[in-house]
Order: C-alpha cells, then sequence, then structure tokens
C-alpha cells in the first residue's frame, strides 16, 4: 500500500504541484490509528464478536469526522456552496486523511468478513476515489469536506440503532426516537441539501471534470439508500400501525370483558 501511494503521488505530485507526500503519510497514520483502535476494543470486549469491535470503530469515526469537517465547513472555511473546486486547506487536507485511512480499514474489514453487499461496497470504493483524487490533486477539498459531512451525520444514529438491537432496546421508545431522527435528518441533509451541493458543483467552474463524475456517482447512491430508507419507514410504519390496531381491539375487548363480569355482580 506504501508503494501504491508513492507511485500515485509521484504522478499527480507532476501533474498537480499542490500534491505533496504529507498527506499519504497522513492517511497511512490514520489507517494504522484506526486498527491499533480496533484491536483496542478487540482486547477490551473479549466476549463480543468482530462486527460489534467494527461498529464501534465506525461509531468513533463518525462523530470524530463530523466534529472535524464541521469546523472545516463552518468555520475554518471556505463555503463548499460557492468555493468548490478551489485548492485544499491544511485542515481540509487533514480531514481527508483521516477519512481516507478509516474507508481503507472498513473496506478492508468488510471484504474480510463478507458482511456488506455490493451497494455498500460501491459506496466504499467511490468515496476511497473521490476523497484520494481530492488529496492527490489538492484541490475540491472543501466541497468533499462538505460531503463527508453530510454523508457522516447519520452515521452515528445507524450504529445507535444497531447496538440498540443487540442489547434488546431497539423495540422501545428510543429505537423509534434514533430510527425517525435518522430518516429525517438523511432526507433532509444528504438527499436535500445534497442535490444543492450536487448543483453547486456541477457547475462551478473550478472544478474538475473527474471531480463531477464522481459527484455523480455519490449522488446516485445517496438515492439508492434513499429509496431503501423510504421502504424501511413505510414497512416499520405499517406495522406500527397494525400492532396499535390490535392494542386498542384488545383493550376494548378487556374493556367488555370488565362490565360483562360488573352486570353479573349487580
Amino acid at each position: 500500500m506504501t508503494v501504491l501511494f508513492q507511485n500515485m503521488d509521484t504522478y499527480f505530485g507532476q501533474q498537480y504541484p499542490a500534491a505533496t507526500a504529507m498527506p499519504m503519510l497522513e492517511v497511512i497514520c490514520s489507517l494504522i490509528g484506526w486498527l491499533c483502535l480496533y484491536f483496542l476494543f478487540v482486547c477490551t470486549f473479549t466476549q463480543r464478536g468482530p462486527e460489534w469491535n467494527c461498529r464501534l470503530v465506525t461509531l468513533s469515526h463518525g462523530v470524530l469526522i463530523v466534529l472535524l469537517t464541521a469546523y472545516v465547513v463552518f468555520v475554518d472555511g471556505p463555503w463548499p456552496f460557492t468555493h468548490a473546486g478551489t485548492e485544499n486547506t491544511e485542515l481540509q487536507s487533514f480531514a481527508l486523511a483521516v477519512c481516507l485511512g478509516y474507508f481503507f480499514f472498513d473496506m478492508g474489514w468488510c471484504v474480510c468478513y463478507h458482511t456488506e453487499g455490493p451497494v455498500m461496497l460501491a459506496h466504499h470504493a467511490a468515496s476511497i476515489a473521490g476523497i484520494l483524487l481530492a488529496l492527490l490533486m489538492g484541490v475540491s477539498g472543501c466541497e468533499t469536506c462538505g460531503v463527508i459531512f453530510g454523508s457522516e451525520l447519520t452515521n452515528p444514529l445507524l450504529q445507535t440503532r444497531w447496538f440498540l438491537r443487540q442489547v434488546g432496546l431497539y423495540d422501545s421508545l428510543l429505537g423509534d426516537a434514533v430510527d425517525l431522527l435518522f430518516i429525517l435528518l438523511f432526507a433532509t441533509v444528504r438527499v436535500g441539501v445534497g442535490t444543492v451541493m450536487f448543483y453547486c458543483e456541477l457547475t462551478s467552474p473550478r472544478t474538475s471534470m473527474i471531480m463531477k463524475l464522481g459527484g455523480v456517482v455519490m449522488y446516485g447512491l445517496a438515492w439508492v439508500f434513499m429509496v431503501d430508507i423510504a421502504r424501511f419507514g413505510y414497512k416499520k410504519s405499517k406495522a406500527k400501525y397494525k400492532r396499535w390496531i390490535e392494542n386498542h381491539k384488545l383493550k376494548d375487548m378487556d374493556r367488555q370483558k370488565v362490565g360483562g363480569h360488573s352486570d353479573k355482580s349487580e
């Protein structure tokens, strides 16, 4: 992997003078860091399986990268809706390196344990390619960080949902609240705001064609996920409604029985 990074950095360094070896070194350090965190969880939660530990790493990454990219987008700048395709700042490159190292770790774990389907693997591959290009070309870091923020904002909720299932707390008010918040955030941020971001990237004269094509892929995958989430929301709402009707009928039957016993006693 180090040789691959060196070869790619040499090529893109010739094409884009802004690209240096430092981002690739940060990616390698990030990958090592996520691996170390995973093995720390393995040693700590010895009674749990590999997916539990991997999900903990995913949750940790989700919280960290949301906070980091939020600072990059909303505080450090520049604003991705107006400065798409501009040169990367040091903080943008650092955030991209941290995220890319995680995606390399998670992609390797998913392939090793065969836990994800083709859509999720395609999402990981597209994410890796997009972040790698932004790092090596030294441009489009601001909109890439914006996309990462929107994409990872719902990730902690997704992992919380999985952990609630594992500990038997998913079928509760807390589980319903997590699902509802996840659906609302995904629809408003990843699809709603994501559509505006996608338009800004396509219409920006500074954004390269390859980054625009990457945006098309990521936007298409977001809609694939949105359709699956909408189906899930519909099925869960339908099941909840049926359960409510059944409970309502049982309560009416209990009231009738109580009323019947009262009449007999009189």
